[in-house]
């Protein structure tokens, strides 16, 4: 039997997705570690489903300024992944590739934001790469979007496509270790429900099977 809703998932179906989150974001990793030139380790990465309010809670509070870049998906597998980017991140990235830091986000120039964009067009493809290898779906990629907003409003694009469907979304977050700094891996996953019942049923843990 197909689930509904995200709270339907069963403790095998989490466990899955929480491999897999394991194993994206240790992809994305190793992406982001041939970019910087530097090595990239990523801690263990903790994947849940949460309710939109919870996972804006998650990444800071609605009201926090943050840079986001969001994909949608295609193909077999319909949905879209946000990856956000806070300060510590944007700062890991822009010290390594240009040799400067910003205070806040208002400083940013077009070409360091051709850079997060960039940045997280390669985490995120990176991380579905590794869900379509698992699971032997067929998934493209939109050109990615980027924005810097206030958490709440870059969390009301998932909301507004797919809240009506379901009310949750998958959360994967750890730390990326660079020269022994940790900084924040925040990354959002929000399929359509039918994709997740192909994701579930390919990955063996479908009750439908």
């Amino acid at each position: 039997m197909e689930i509904k809703n995200y709270d339907e998932l069963n403790s095998l179906q989490l466990d899955t997705l929480r491999e897999v989150g394991s194993i994206g974001t240790g992809n994305a990793a190793t992406a982001l570690s041939t970019m910087l030139g530097r090595e990239v380790r990523i801690t263990m990465p903790e994947v849940r489903i949460m309710e939109y309010n919870e996972a804006i809670e998650w990444i800071g509070g609605p009201e926090e300024i943050t840079a986001g870049v969001l994909v949608k998906l295609r193909g077999q597998f319909n949905g879209i992944m946000l990856s956000v980017q806070q300060l510590d991140f944007v700062n890991l990235v822009l010290d390594h590739i240009l040799e400067r830091k910003i205070m806040e986000y208002s400083e940013l120039m077009e070409l360091e934001n051709s850079l997060l964009i960039e940045t997280g067009n390669i985490l995120i493809s990176t991380f579905i790469g590794a869900l379509s290898d698992l699971a032997g779906l067929d998934i493209r990629l939109t050109v990615p979007a980027f924005t810097v907003d206030m958490q709440g409003a870059i969390l009301a694009v998932p909301m507004a496509e797919y809240g009506g469907q379901s009310n949750y979304i998958m959360t994967i977050g750890g730390n990326f270790i660079c020269n022994e700094k940790e900084v924040p891996c925040r990354l959002l996953l929000s399929p359509d429900v039918r994709s997740l019942n192909v994701l579930l049923r390919k990955l063996g843990v479908s009750d439908g099977q």
